[in-house]
């Protein structure tokens, strides 16, 4: 098997793991895994326009409006409009979300950090500089 191909299966089979353990973590506040990854999104990166949102989440900006409609719906999400330009408009969590969710959002971040509790500092860097320049490859494309 070429390194391409080893590559891609190990990405796979880490990206399956992950969507997986967000699955049953949000699954618990029946949420969708692409408004799973918007709000977590929004909570490690803050309020952030449509399209830096799409970015983030490697969707269209018109995917990611529909779900930020429903999020917002729910009353985890809000648009703000920036004071600044008033064209822009920012998508950010709500206080009801960062009340009543925090558990949840937390036994994400915890669940991850644990998976990588036996990895040493050294090795962490390793994997980050590797997965970094795994999205640069890609996206270089």
């Amino acid at each position: 098997m070429s390194i391409s191909k080893e590559i891609l299966h190990e990405y796979l089979q880490v990206s399956r793991q992950i969507v997986e353990r967000f699955r049953v973590i949000y699954g618990k506040l029946n949420l969708t895994y692409p408004q799973s990854i918007v709000l977590a999104i929004l909570e490690c990166d803050g309020p952030m326009p449509i399209s830096a949102l799409a970015d983030a989440a490697g969707s269209a900006n018109s995917t990611i409006s529909g779900v930020v409609d429903r999020l917002e719906k729910l009353n985890l999400v809000q648009r703000i409009r920036s004071e600044t330009d008033r064209r822009v408009i920012y998508v950010s969590t709500t206080d009801q979300f960062r009340d009543h969710f925090s558990e949840v959002r937390n036994s994400a971040v915890d669940r991850f950090t644990f998976s990588l509790k036996d990895v040493s500092e050294e090795d962490a860097a390793t994997i980050l500089k590797g997965l970094q320049l795994l999205r640069q490859a890609v996206s270089e494309e």
